[in-house]
C-alpha cells in the first residue's frame, strides 16, 4: 500500500500521540481516535527534543535513498560541467548557484555514506569474531552508537528534503482588528496584541508597536506590530485567523457570558527587492491625527494615508509623532501586504491535505476560542484544549499551540514528500 494512503488513515491518531508525547502536562487535554499507530508510517516526535530522535520507516528510507541518489548524481554532473571550457558565463553562474543549494545536502550525504561504511565495516567484524567474547562486545558497542549517528543524519536529510517556505525565516507584520462584538471584542484585541507583545519578549524578538487606533474604552479597534527576529514569520504564521472569546464583558451588568472575536493577520515582512513601488503607483495623503497623542498629535498632518492605486490596498498609521516616521511604517506594511497577497497568488495550488489538517491560514477562519469562564483555551485546528487560559494570555504557554501546529505542518510536508514518488 502506498505511504500516501496509510497516512491519509493514521495522521490524526498520529499526530495525536506525538503532540501528547511532547506535553506531558496535567492542564493539557487531549483526545485519542484510535491507540494503535501503523507501523509503516512514521513515529516521528517533535525535531526540536534533544532526547528523542524520530524512527524513520522502511518504506520512507527507501523513498528518501532514491533523492539522495538523485542528489548525488545531480551534484556531480554540476560539478563537471562547471569544470568544462566551452560553458557560457550565464550558465556557469546557474549551475554553480544550483550546486551551491544543494552543497549542505551534499555534506550531509557525505558523512551517512561515511557512517553506513562504518556500520558494514562493523558488522563484518562480529561476524569474523564470534569466539572472541570481548571483540564482539567492543564491535557491538561502537555498532549501536553508529548507529544512532545513522539515525540522526537520516533524521537531518529528511528534513532537509521536506518542502520550505522561504517565508519562513522573515520578520512579520502582525494586525489584530476588533471583530463581532463591540467595545468587548475591542477590548479583547488589546488583551491578544499584549499577548503576543509578551510572547516576544519571551523568544528575545523585537515587539515594534506601528499603530493602534483606540475604543471609548482604550480597547484597540485595530493594532499593528513590526515583530523581529530569528525565524519569527515560521513561528507565527499559523495564528493569523479569527480568535473567537466567551466572557463576562466588563460592561456587562447582569453577568451573562457574550461571545465576540477578533481577527489576527501575520504578514512577511517583505525586502525592497521583493516589492518595487513605483511612485506613480502611490497615493499619500496626510492629515490631522485622532485619538490618543496629546495635543501635537491633533495639531499636526503627522498622519499618513498611502494607498497603493493599482490594488487599491490602504495602509493608515498615525501612532509617531512624526510624519516622516509614519510614512516609513504605514510603507513598510503595504510591502508586507502586496508580498503577502504575491505568495497567496503563487501558493494558491496548496494541497487539499494541508488545508484540511491546518486551514488556510485566513483570517475569516475561526481558529481558536478563548473560554474565560471555564479558564481554557481550544485550537479548533488541531483539537488542543488548554486548562491554563491565564497563562496563554500572559504569553507563557502559547507555544503549546504553536508547536503542535509546526508539528502538523511537519506531518503534512512528510506526506507530500512521500506521495510525490
Amino acid at each position: 500500500m502506498r505511504l500516501s494512503r496509510v497516512f491519509s488513515r493514521c495522521i490524526n491518531s498520529l499526530r495525536q500521540f506525538q503532540v501528547a508525547k511532547s506535553y506531558p502536562n496535567p492542564v493539557y487535554e487531549r483526545s485519542f481516535l484510535s491507540p494503535a499507530i501503523p507501523n509503516s508510517f512514521l513515529s516521528f516526535r517533535r525535531y526540536h527534543s534533544t532526547e528523542m530522535q524520530p524512527q524513520v520507516s522502511t518504506d520512507l528510507l527507501k523513498i528518501m535513498e532514491q533523492r539522495l541518489v538523485a542528489i548525488e548524481h545531480r551534484s556531480a554532473f554540476l560539478e563537471n560541467f562547471i569544470n568544462q571550457p566551452e560553458a557560457s558565463p550565464t550558465e556557469y553562474s546557474k549551475a554553480n548557484k544550483e550546486l551551491r543549494k544543494l552543497r549542505d545536502s551534499m555534506d550531509l550525504i557525505s558523512e551517512l555514506r561515511t557512517k553506513q561504511k562504518e556500520i558494514d565495516g562493523l558488522r563484518s567484524l562480529m561476524a569474523e569474531c564470534l569466539d572472541d567474547k570481548d571483540m564482539l562486545e567492543m564491535a557491538n558497542e561502537d555498532l549501536g552508537k553508529a548507529l544512532e549517528e545513522e539515525k540522526r543524519l537520516q533524521n537531518l536529510l529528511l528534513k532537509s528534503l521536506l518542502p520550505r517556505d522561504d517565508a519562513d525565516e522573515r520578520d512579520c507584520i502582525l494586525e489584530v482588528r476588533a471583530g463581532t462584538g463591540g467595545e468587548e471584542a475591542s477590548l479583547f484585541a488589546m488583551d491578544v496584541f499584549k499577548m503576543y507583545e509578551r510572547y516576544s519578549q519571551k523568544k528575545g524578538w523585537r515587539f515594534e508597536v506601528v499603530d493602534i487606533a483606540e475604543s471609548d474604552l482604550k480597547g484597540y479597534k485595530e493594532a499593528s506590530a513590526a515583530i523581529s527576529g530569528s525565524g519569527v514569520y515560521g513561528k507565527l504564521k499559523f495564528e493569523s485567523g479569527i480568535h473567537r472569546v466567551q466572557r463576562v464583558p466588563v460592561t456587562e451588568k447582569s453577568g451573562r457570558i457574550h461571545t465576540s472575536a477578533v481577527s489576527v493577520a501575520i504578514l512577511p515582512q517583505a525586502d525592497e527587492v521583493d516589492v518595487r513601488l513605483r511612485n506613480e503607483d502611490l497615493r499619500i495623503d496626510t492629515y490631522r491625527s485622532g485619538g490618543s497623542g496629546g495635543q501635537h498629535a491633533n495639531t499636526t498632518n503627522s498622519a499618513v494615508r498611502v494607498t497603493h492605486l493599482p490594488t487599491g490596498i490602504t495602509v493608515t498609521i498615525q501612532d509617531e509623532r512624526s510624519q516622516h516616521m509614519n510614512k516609513a511604517k504605514a510603507l513598510k506594511v503595504l510591502c508586507a501586504k502586496l508580498y503577502e497577497m504575491e505568495r497567496s497568488r503563487i501558493h494558491t495550488s496548496r494541497s487539499k491535505l494541508r488545508s484540511e489538517q491546518i486551514g488556510s491560514g485566513d483570517r475569516s477562519e475561526r481558529i481558536r476560542t478563548y473560554n474565560f469562564p471555564q479558564g481554557r483555551v481550544t485550537d479548533h485546528r488541531v483539537g488542543i484544549t488548554y486548562h491554563a487560559i491565564d497563562d496563554v494570555m500572559q504569553g507563557e504557554n502559547l507555544d503549546v499551540f504553536v508547536d503542535a501546529l509546526l508539528l502538523q505542518q511537519e506531518m503534512d510536508a512528510i506526506a507530500t514528500f512521500s506521495s510525490a514518488q
